[in-house]
């Protein structure tokens, strides 16, 4: 089957949180973690089916659509989860906040793998609990976790919880089972809870590289839990749909003990839509794992191609983290924005020297980007 991620589509009449960002500026929105293609039809098709039967009231997880998460989850990770093993919540962000609130006190500390996406950051503080970063190195080419820092952070009784993310954002690693068992070795000694953002799990660019969830590994299985969702996948993050895969049962109810009248119920059109996307979804994903493998190499080509510009190749994610710490500009954002390109601020993520680039986009919308950046990058005195 064929499939049209060429297709450009008008998002600026809609209310576009990426889009109206920039609102009458030429500027390429190029930013917020969603993509510019539509979803596959059955996605699409599901929900006007739904809609058309007129009632679109509460909504409760159903059998079918566990076991299409149970199905696509032993197909893409060959990990193989029971149906009641799944906590729905209406988006990643919520549940690693509810995480906090399950697994600390106020006054505890949270470990937290950097950089990454701003509401990740700032999860500690908003359950009133203290951040300690974990950074992340770049060793021969490839980021990775301080397992040092984490041993040394870990060992303090004040730490209860340590959220990373793997496939990382925005640097684009995915964790080795080696490196996953050194985490999961680390966390049970110091009794610490594992939390896996694992959103992008699905976009996996690299041949050979392989997803291992955290909670999949037999020895952290009943200390870790995962976060997963369609929504990056098969762009449909407006709906607001994205579950827990808890396997232990105490962590498991002390989780949604936590979320109980703080989180609303995920709305039926995110469900029906996961169940589409999970179980008719599998050709459209394939294709269009090819089409951001494609991106990909282009923009690593292009970008590396400009002096004081670095940017390593992401294993997965549709996100490129761009080193510009050479680039002698005073402000990475302001450069980027003069462009004409608007990509996520290294700062928020807090490497101010940096700046993230979404090419989830048409090859004719990430060539117009390039060849911006490439028009401004030749003004620089370098």
């Amino acid at each position: 089957m064929s499939f049209d991620f060429d297709h450009i589509i008008d998002r600026k009449p809609t209310h576009s949180f990426k889009w109206d960002k920039y609102q009458g500026q030429d500027v390429i929105p190029m930013w917020v973690a969603d993509a510019e293609f539509k979803p596959p039809q059955a996605v699409i098709d599901a929900i006007k089916e739904r809609t058309e039967h007129g009632i679109l009231g509460y909504t409760l997880p159903y059998d079918e659509l566990n076991q299409s998460v149970v199905d696509w989850v032993a197909k893409q990770h060959n990990w193989h989860i029971l149906p009641d093993w799944i906590v729905w919540t209406p988006g990643v962000v919520p549940a690693f906040n509810v995480a906090c609130k399950a697994y600390c006190e106020p006054g505890d500390k949270v470990l937290i793998q950097v950089p990454n996406y701003p509401p990740l950051l700032k999860a500690p503080s908003l359950n009133q609990c203290e951040r300690v970063d974990i950074p992340s190195v770049l060793i021969d080419g490839r980021w990775q976790l301080d397992l040092v820092e984490l041993e040394k952070q870990a060992a303090d009784p004040k730490c209860k919880l340590f959220i990373m993310c793997n496939p990382m954002n925005p640097c684009g690693s995915v964790m080795t089972e080696q490196e996953l068992k050194q985490v999961a070795e680390i966390c049970l000694r110091h009794n610490v809870l594992l939390c896996s953002d694992e959103i992008h799990c699905d976009l996996i660019l690299e041949e050979g590289v392989k997803h291992i969830p955290a909670p999949a590994l037999p020895e952290i299985e009943g200390r870790a839990i995962s976060l997963m969702a369609p929504s990056k996948t098969f762009n449909i993050a407006g709906l607001g749909a994205s579950f827990a895969i808890i396997p232990d049962s105490r962590v498991r109810m002390q989780f949604r003990n936590a979320a109980l009248g703080i989180v609303p119920w995920v709305q039926v059109l995110g469900l029906v839509a996961t169940e589409a996307a999970f179980n008719h979804g599998h050709d459209w994903h394939k294709a269009l794992i090819e089409y951001l493998r494609q991106n990909r190499d282009y923009l690593y080509q292009e970008i590396n191609s400009l002096k004081g510009m670095k940017l390593t190749k992401a294993d997965a994610t549709f996100l490129a983290w761009i080193d510009c710490s050479e680039l002698g500009v005073e402000d990475v954002q302001s450069f980027f924005e003069n462009a004409g390109v608007g990509p996520s601020p290294g700062r928020d993520f807090g490497e101010p020297e940096y700046a993230r680039i979404n090419f989830a986009c048409s090859r004719t919308q990430l060539i117009e980007a390039v060849e911006r950046i490439k028009k401004a990058h030749a003004q620089l005195s370098l």
